[in-house]
């Protein structure tokens, strides 16, 4: 049997995927709320894609309390680099929205598009990447961390201790997983 080739969909999931197999089970109901959960996402993919770009531009929006206008406005107004990737090790990386450090200052910005609160948490662990990848003491430097969502801007001033412990933790917790790697 010759099976029929399907280049386009290379490294692509349906939506009703076998992998995904849970929709089996799902009620119209429940199926129409995930759809539009999915479709959500997609959306935000799309609305990081544009805010790093007019970021990189330089293009501001309109002044405005739309979670967006605040956010790609404050990171032009900062100067700050977009979807920076922070790295530890191969367990422990991530990318950051907006990112920039001068004069001793760490201002980290995340934009949130969806309706599900956000946790400053993320922040954190990027500020102890960001420490951990450039040898940063945190406890000799100032952070800012924002998130940006449902037209509010929610800051934190981390405690240098706090992210020194998460520092602690990511080296911990990778030197854990290697060892868990070569079946230890």
């Amino acid at each position: 049997m010759n099976f029929k080739p399907h280049l386009d969909l290379e490294g692509k999931h349906a939506f009703l995927g076998a992998s995904k197999f849970s929709w089996l089970n799902y009620n119209d109901e429940k199926l129409d709320l995930a759809y539009i959960r999915f479709l959500a996402v997609q959306k935000g993919t799309r609305l990081h894609a544009f805010a790093s770009e007019c970021v990189k531009l330089n293009q501001k929006l309109p002044k405005s309390k739309k979670t967006l206008n605040l956010y790609i406005n404050d990171a032009i107004g900062f100067k700050m680099y977009t979807e920076v990737s922070l790295y530890y090790s191969d367990n422990c990386f991530g990318t950051v929205d907006a990112i920039q450090f001068r004069n001793n200052f760490l201002r980290i910005h995340d934009l949130k598009t969806g309706g599900t609160p956000a946790h400053m948490q993320q922040l954190e662990i990027y500020a102890a990447l960001f420490c951990l990848e450039y040898a940063v003491d945190p406890n000799t430097i100032e952070m800012e961390l924002r998130i940006y969502q449902s037209d509010e801007i929610i800051v934190n001033i981390p405690d240098a201790e706090y992210i020194h412990a998460i520092m602690g933790k990511i080296i911990m917790f990778d030197k854990n997983i290697e060892v868990l790697k070569i079946g230890g």
